[in-house]
């Protein structure tokens, strides 16, 4: 698997907008692409920091996702929200755990029991 990690700088009063467009946007178009496996978006609410990570099933995937322009249509939206510019970088994932996906997944299912 690998990663794809984009530590944005966004103006702090921004941050809930910034969340939002990675839900409604980023997320929905990814889950289309080719070889995608997931995504987390992590925003430090006072500094206006924020780290984006994609998970894809390979290297070839992630690249592909830029190559089709996917990536840069999706990039060029948050500009309004920049305090500074994004920077990109690349992973191999060599271990990961969601459990929390797991735990919402059963909590769902043991509350439409009840």
């Amino acid at each position: 698997m690998f990663a794809r990690k984009i530590t944005f700088f966004f103006k702090p009063e921004n941050i809930d907008d910034a969340v939002k467009l990675f839900r409604t946007s980023v997320i929905p178009g990814a889950r289309k692409e080719k070889g995608f496996r997931g995504a987390c978006f992590l925003t430090d609410r006072p500094t206006g920091k924020s780290v984006s990570v994609t998970f894809w099933r390979n290297e070839a995937d992630a690249r592909a996702n830029e190559e089709n322009l996917f990536f840069q249509e999706q990039l060029v939206k948050f500009v309004p929200y920049f305090a500074g510019p994004p920077n990109r970088e690349g992973f191999e994932v060599s271990d990961h755990c969601m459990e929390t996906q797991l735990k919402r997944k059963s909590s769902k299912k043991s509350k439409k029991k009840k």
